[in-house]
């Protein structure tokens, strides 16, 4: 029986406040303004985007922003005890990813010894973040704040790593990181779930279940991602005709997956009805799956093509293979980020692989593409499976299974709305129905 050391008062205050020190002192030697007197010396996204005025990009910036904090957050709050973990924990992650992002995502981009920082730059910070937010909800339910920001640290730093590489060195094109962000936080993800797996809770568990209230506030997570996602796509894109590009090509491939995932739903699931999971979810793949040729000439209709065939395979993999990642491989994953992530991820891969091949953008290789995707893979899986055995250690404050998917093991909880759901759960409510 693995012992338990949840209580968060010394360990996490300790490690937040650490974590911010140390940020704050490199910043302090190696961070300052971008004054704007270094071009024409930037990193690939900067050569990208410069543009007269340093604001041009604010609010681009800002929808990239909504969609981290709005998007992500609400998105995970389907569980009945477990809303204010998914927003406030979201939060978390996010303020200290972004800051951890910048300082690596740039270490290669350092001029005289200094990082400059533009909005570009805070943009490609907020996407280091997303790739957190997509593994966290691999591991929703079943991790402690400590455990969490341990996998922020490590995984924006492998990120990093694998993003230089695949952008830099081999020069691949991903202006909507359908590889770099979704591909590899998904398996980085369902690798750290692997590694975390509690046979306890393989026949389920009370709290891991939904209340329709709850799935109203994670539809405005969907609502907002599925708003901004043309920004998501575009927003690092080569202004004018490819930025155009982008935004139009997601445009369209969202609208099409969302047709296809109610369509599908519907045709999965008994009687015809839709199916909230799904709509919730797999409405986004195809926001995710156009991402690596999103600024590519793929025409309107090449973009809606993908989307279908993300919004189907997104829906039929939370209806029939989450289960199966579950029962035969030992993966539970919470939020089923491998069916909005994960398989709309490499879909967008070899996406760019095919379009590369067709020379739908200049100057790109299918090969390379293909290199890119496997490196992807290959760093998140094993990132994860690292990560994962350092979030095991007992002294980070991992949840018992009895407390899996429930906010008040390390939240302040109103008492009177928890009893009064105790009660309607299973006391005076039941008492009264089986009365009547």
């Amino acid at each position: 029986m693995p012992t338990y050391s949840t209580n968060m008062r010394l360990k996490f205050p300790i490690l937040a406040l650490i974590l911010e020190i140390i940020t704050i002192v490199l910043y302090a030697l190696f961070v300052v303004y971008d004054t704007g007197d270094d071009k024409g010396h930037g990193d690939h996204h900067e050569k990208s985007n410069q543009t007269e005025s340093p604001m041009t990009l604010y609010p681009m910036f800002q929808d990239v922003h909504v969609m981290i904090f709005i998007g992500f957050g609400f998105l995970m709050t389907f569980l009945k005890r477990y809303g204010f973990t998914s927003v406030g924990v979201n939060l978390l992650l996010a303020a200290f990813g972004l800051q951890w992002g910048l300082l690596l995502q740039n270490v290669w981009h350092m001029h005289g010894g200094k990082i400059r920082v533009s909005i570009d730059r805070m943009i490609n910070a907020d996407f280091s973040t997303a790739t957190v937010l997509i593994s966290f909800g691999a591991v929703l339910g079943k991790t402690s704040p400590v455990q969490l920001l341990i996998m922020t640290l490590l995984e924006i730093t492998t990120f990093c790593i694998n993003e230089y590489l695949v952008v830099e060195i081999l020069g691949v094109s991903d202006v909507g990181a359908s590889m770099t962000i979704h591909a590899f936080g998904a398996y980085f993800g369902l690798s750290v779930a692997r590694v975390l797996y509690r046979p306890g809770l393989r026949n389920g568990h009370d709290n891991d279940g939904s209340l329709y209230h709850s799935h109203l506030f994670a539809m405005i997570g969907t609502v907002y991602l599925w708003m901004f996602w043309p920004s998501f796509n575009s927003a690092i894109a080569t202004p004018g005709d490819h930025q155009l590009r982008a935004v139009v090509n997601t445009y369209f491939s969202l609208a099409a997956c969302a047709l296809a995932a109610y369509a599908t739903s519907s045709l999965v699931e008994k009687k015809g009805k839709l199916d909230m999971v799904h709509i919730q979810n797999a409405t986004l793949a195809g926001g995710v799956a156009v991402g690596t040729c999103a600024d590519m000439d793929i025409q309107p209709f090449g973009a809606m093509l993908i989307g279908i065939t993300a919004g189907i395979i997104s829906t039929v993999g939370f209806k029939f293979l989450t289960p199966i990642l579950a029962s035969k491989l030992g993966i539970q994953d919470t939020c089923g980020v491998h069916n909005l992530h994960g398989m709309p991820g490499i879909l967008g891969g070899v996406a760019g692989i095919l379009a590369a091949a067709l020379k739908r953008k200049e100057g790109v290789s299918p090969t390379y593409q293909a290199a890119g995707l496997a490196s992807s893979l290959g760093f998140a899986l094993v990132g994860g499976l690292i990560t994962g055995l350092i979030m095991k250690i007992p002294f980070l404050g991992q949840p018992p299974d009895q407390n899996c998917f429930d906010d008040s093991i390390y939240w302040e909880v109103p008492e009177e709305e928890e009893e009064t759901e105790e009660r309607l759960t299973h006391g005076d409510y039941s008492k009264n129905k089986a009365e009547a």
